[in-house]
């Protein structure tokens, strides 16, 4: 009975140990390692050293969404006579939507449409411009270059009449979006017959590239660095594995939010799947995913119960395992590693798979 009082009251030491120690739990009512006991002098109940893989994780739930979400504001006032089309994919030379009853045509590339572009002007933008016309088939004979030339005004004009719009051989700020490819629309943020101000959303579109996001404390930054691997429980109940590919800003985490007084607190973070669209083909994109972060993982080693470990005394200190061998038992001295769902990482030149160790009586 003594003996058993004895376990108890180190596993209520323990419990107060683990508040300071990370939460694992170590015993510590033990002298020298190497220190044999009497016969009969046995810890109450045992556990097995086992080989196992140790990971740390933590599971969130998370949102299937498309990478890279972002607002497209008009550059110029007027009134919404087509509203964009919300899951519609726009590709190059596709209307995003119509203003006064001109299409808002998408073209390719990295460099934003801050000017009107007419003959005589030079720059990067031109060079993007004449590179679509000629995708698109209207560039014979254009030089892609930098130069806005009257080659480039002729095709210019061949494209505008395509389209339907005066061939004025000139492109205004309010006529293209430049984007650097296609792009799946998220939301119709301004809707027919709106009214909308230049730098007023119109619209919030996203990469056509799905994946998955998922929102994290503050104070797992370490879980959110570029590559870190998760592992995602999909709606239908399917799991995948996948990487986090980076975090976004408060603002883009819902269409039409911002960051402010009213912004989700957090973290959150986009991860893509392996297997790309294949991988949530048939998923309900409005249910909740499971998200599970591994931090760290240890592949086949040693462990045993947290309660195991016992804390030695005297001036080498360290810790120990109490192994139990027939009606003896013995103190070994360990090395610890990680901690992970109630077992730790113990390693040792006594330390062997499936010896038997004290525990406390649950």
């Amino acid at each position: 009975m003594k003996r058993r009082t004895a376990w108890i009251a180190l596993a209520a030491a323990a419990t107060a140990a683990a508040s300071v120690t990370g939460g694992v739990l170590l015993l510590g009512d033990e002298s020298d390692a190497g220190a044999s006991a009497r016969n009969g002098e046995l810890p109450p109940a045992t556990a097995k050293v086992v080989r196992t893989d140790l990971v740390l994780s933590k599971t969130v739930d998370g949102k299937l969404d498309f990478a890279q979400r972002r607002t497209v504001k008009s550059a110029v006032e007027g009134t919404v006579t087509v509203a964009a089309s919300e899951g519609r994919t726009v590709r190059r030379g596709q209307a995003l939507y119509a203003l006064n009853d001109k299409p808002v045509t998408l073209l390719y590339g990295p460099v934003p449409m801050f000017r009107e572009m007419e003959a005589g002007d030079r720059g990067s933008d031109v060079l993007q411009l004449e590179r679509n016309l000629r995708e698109l088939g209207y560039g014979v004979g254009v030089p892609v270059d930098t130069e806005y030339d009257r080659f480039t005004e002729a095709a210019v004009k061949r494209w505008q009449k395509s389209l339907r719009r005066e061939p004025t051989g000139r492109v205004g700020k309010g006529d293209v979006v430049f984007q650097p490819a296609e792009v799946k629309v998220v939301a119709a943020d301004a809707a027919l017959a709106d009214q909308v101000a230049p730098g007023g959303t119109v619209m919030t579109i996203a990469a056509t590239r799905p994946v998955v996001r998922a929102q994290l404390e503050q104070t797992d930054g370490a879980l959110t660095s570029r590559n870190t691997k998760v592992e995602v429980a999909l709606p239908s109940g399917r799991t995948v594995s996948g990487r986090v590919e980076g975090t976004v800003r408060p603002q883009e985490s819902e269409s039409g939010g911002s960051a402010g007084a009213g912004a989700q607190k957090g973290i959150t973070v986009e991860i893509v799947l392996d297997g790309g669209a294949g991988a949530v083909s048939g998923e309900d994109a409005k249910a909740s995913a499971s998200v599970k972060f591994v931090s760290e993982a240890h592949k086949g080693v040693l462990a045993v119960p947290v309660e195991a470990v016992v804390a030695l005394r005297g001036e080498n200190g360290g810790y120990g395992l109490q192994i139990v061998q027939g009606t003896t038992s013995r103190i070994v001295r360990v090395q610890t590693g990680m901690t992970a769902d109630g077992r730790i990482e113990v390693s040792g030149a006594d330390v062997r798979e499936g010896a038997l160790v004290g525990v406390a009586a649950s």
